[in-house]
């Protein structure tokens, strides 16, 4: 049952935007180049310095934006939290420091809250037009981009890449949980607290942004494993179910069983060769399990993109499934896993 919500303040609804960024450099100059040129503009623009940067400090001062510091960098998940503390308008929209947003994502936000006063909480997706030309920062934010695309508009979960909330839900929900200390799953945690409370939150397929972070094969795996699947797998067991929902679809699942069930008939098939078809079906099935999206990189960037994004997919699921293996043995030998510093 979705929870009722107080009108909102202001018919207007003002605005903040909060950026919360470790470092300077290009991308988080184009990031506030891009706030800075929207049209209406945001009522406010707070840029939360998460440790010793100064670079930070000096773009805040070069476009006027209101700096709030951390000098002990603590994560992403403190830092927004601090600028939500500073801020002023009825709704908080979050946008990371490597990220640019459209001209006119102020007005899409504030409509979006504008036409359903039930809303708690928004968030859109990037772009299909990734800003790095190297293949696997395509291929990641490409793939991004489809599961969030074709993912339920109505959301059990939260981004806070480009996500926006009401400041009152915020508050009361205790904003994101800081025990994230690195860029990790704390805006996912805080869209399963908010969809556990009974709140409205909804993806816009029509919100989205541009991502301006560059993809490495050891980023990529790092990301996959350690700060995505393990404490996802966590977040989890912790409140006993699975939702159908973005990179924990169905479908998803399915992919990972697969993909393992295959490479185990593979390895069997040097004792029974017998077992070499067995391993084939499989595969083939976790293709065709996977065919919408392989159909969508073929229509973004052609057939040689599309094959090599293959291996690319099995290693994300691979990762899926030994993190989801390492979760559970954790907690099944271990302790419950109580939260991500565990």
């Amino acid at each position: 049952m979705t929870k009722s919500l107080a009108p909102l303040p202001s018919a207007r609804l003002s605005l903040s935007v909060i950026v919360p960024a470790h470092q300077g450099g290009k991308p988080l100059r184009d990031c506030l180049s891009s706030l800075a040129a929207a049209t209406p503009p945001a009522d406010e623009i707070i840029l939360v310095a998460d440790g010793e940067d100064a670079s930070v400090c000096e773009l805040a001062g070069e476009f006027g934006f209101q700096l709030v510091r951390n000098p002990t960098a603590g994560g992403p998940a403190r830092a927004r939290n601090m600028g939500a503390f500073h801020a002023r308008g009825d709704l908080l929209f979050f946008v990371d420091s490597d990220v640019a947003v459209p001209q006119n994502i102020i007005g899409q936000v504030r409509h979006a809250f504008l036409q359903d006063p039930g809303l708690a909480a928004v968030f859109g997706s990037y772009d299909d037009e990734p800003s790095t030309a190297n293949f696997l920062s395509q291929y990641r934010n490409l793939f991004h981009h489809f599961v969030h695309q074709t993912s339920n508009e109505e959301a059990s979960t939260f981004w806070g890449a480009c996500g926006a909330i009401r400041r009152d839900v915020f508050i009361e929900m205790g904003g994101f949980d800081e025990s994230y200390g690195r860029p990790c799953i704390e805006d996912v945690e805080l869209g399963f607290r908010l969809k556990k409370a009974g709140y409205e939150i909804r993806l816009s397929k029509t919100l989205q942004c541009k991502h301006l972070k560059g993809w490495g094969v050891w980023s990529l795996i790092k990301t996959d494993f350690l700060d995505r699947a393990l404490p996802w797998t966590y977040l989890i067991l912790r409140n006993r179910g699975l939702i159908n929902d973005l990179n924990l679809k169905f479908s998803s699942r399915l992919s990972a069983v697969l993909l393992y069930v295959s490479i185990l008939a593979l390895i069997a098939a040097f004792r029974q060769l017998e077992l070499l078809w067995i391993a084939a079906v499989l595969f083939a099935a976790f293709l065709a399990v996977n065919h919408p999206l392989y159909r969508f990189f073929y229509t973004k960037r052609g057939f040689w993109f599309m094959i090599k994004a293959v291996p690319w997919q099995c290693v994300y699921y691979l990762c899926c499934g030994l993190a989801f293996a390492v979760g559970f043995a954790r907690a099944l030998f271990v302790r419950s896993p109580a939260g991500p510093g565990n």
